[in-house]
């Protein structure tokens, strides 16, 4: 499924490019194009960056 229709970015590359440490709107946006254009899909980027955060990081002990 597409996260940023205007560039055709998959939600798979926005996944490696948070990964990567794009931990930012802007940051994914340099990265891979996505949110750059109508602005449209930053709700969505957001909910990725916060799901990689609750689902991919251990919590402190």
């Amino acid at each position: 499924m597409y996260a940023c229709i205007c560039h055709a970015v998959h939600e798979s590359e926005v996944r490696d490019c948070i990964s990567a440490g794009a931990h930012t709107e802007e940051a994914i946006g340099e990265a891979c194009d996505a949110g750059t254009s109508c602005g449209t899909c930053h709700d969505r980027l957001v909910d990725m960056i916060e799901s990689y955060f609750t689902n991919s990081v251990p919590a402190a002990a």
